[in-house]
């Protein structure tokens, strides 16, 4: 197959070289190459040095020693934080068909949430030269950040837009998100608010998308003078089964609540069962607001109330701007309340 053809004066940032991070770290050319293949006797002070420049230039060592680089790859790197739910096959999906018309193929790596797992794989991928990069969120390490920065290619950031992104932003404000939810819960008449997110290590969790939704959620709430009661916040990974011991658990403290915002469709959902379980009248005596809108949610014999996210149009529109000649840009495509049955 005959590779892309790289739109003529299409700028991209430049790439760190081997030569930069010899001339700042003081060594020679055939030191860093040494230090970075672990190859031969090199002090232990030089090699630190040497490292070191490494980590900050966010130099990615060439494995195919420039052939893909010279004739133009074909591959784009797509990394995902989980393909647990639809949520991000389905931003998968969207890229598919740009890449293929365009005559490029996808190269997928999962980060599990994990910050340093994503630093790696952004490095593993980043080393085989792909024509372009398609990341999930704005935040990342500074090594990773480092490299995106200086890979000289195309990147894309996905389903955020609430921050300052490296090159082309494409998806919604999750804040607003939040925001959306608050003002329709307040608007049905609802005042005793609780929250249920997922994640770890973090009041709003390790899912930082989801704690920009709380947070819009919250101030907006605050902000009419209703406060938020009490939340929960499970030790787990997004899921049914965790939304529904979620809310169990706040149901256990704060029995009077009157509304509780999920951090996704797939906790609300998992907090619909419980209610379903323990006779709890949806939305007469407990409103669900979820994040998403899955088909799954909408099949529900009550319809969850939620927002629609555009998740094939972000894959979409991402994969096009990564590959074509577009000047850097932020795309907000904006989410849609979904009114639902239970809320």
């Amino acid at each position: 197959m005959d590779h892309p053809t790289r739109p003529a004066g299409r700028k991209t940032a430049r790439r760190t070289t081997l030569t930069e991070v010899a001339r700042q770290a003081g060594v020679s050319e055939i030191t860093v190459s040494r230090v970075i293949r672990n190859s031969g006797p090199i002090a232990a002070d030089t090699r630190a040095r040497v490292m070191e420049t490494v980590r900050a230039l966010g130099y990615v060592p060439n494995r195919v020693a420039g052939t893909l680089a010279s004739s133009g790859s074909n591959l784009v790197g797509i990394v995902l934080p989980s393909l647990a739910n639809i949520v991000f096959p389905e931003v998968l999906r969207g890229a598919a068909g740009p890449l293929e018309t365009m005559g490029y193929h996808p190269v997928i790596a999962v980060t599990e949430y994990d910050p340093a797992r994503e630093e790696a794989l952004i490095e593993s991928l980043l080393a085989w030269r792909p024509a372009g990069l398609l990341v999930t969120g704005l935040e990342h390490t500074p090594r990773a950040e480092a490299m995106l920065r200086n890979a000289g290619i195309r990147i894309a950031e996905l389903m955020d837009t609430d921050g300052d992104g490296i090159d082309i932003i494409v998806g919604f404000s999750n804040f607003d998100a939040g925001c959306v939810a608050a003002r329709h819960l307040l608007a049905r008449g609802y005042r005793r608010f609780g929250y249920v997110g997922h994640g770890s290590g973090m009041t709003i969790g390790t899912d930082l998308r989801a704690g920009k939704r709380w947070s819009g959620f919250e101030t907006t709430l605050r902000e009419a003078g209703h406060p938020l009661h009490d939340k929960e916040i499970v030790d787990a990974p997004s899921s049914i089964e965790a939304g529904r011991c979620g809310l169990a658990a706040l149901l256990a403290r704060s029995p009077k609540l009157d509304a509780v915002y999920f951090s996704n469709d797939d906790m609300a959902l998992g907090g619909y069962f419980h209610c379903l379980a323990r006779g709890i009248a949806i939305p007469g005596t407990l409103a669900l607001f979820g994040h998403n809108a899955l088909e799954v949610g909408q099949v529900a014999p009550q319809p969850l109330s939620t927002v629609r996210t555009p998740r094939l149009k972000i894959g979409e529109v991402g994969a096009m701007l990564v590959c074509g000649d577009a000047p850097s840009q932020k795309v907000d495509l904006g989410v849609d309340l979904i009114e639902g049955a239970t809320a």
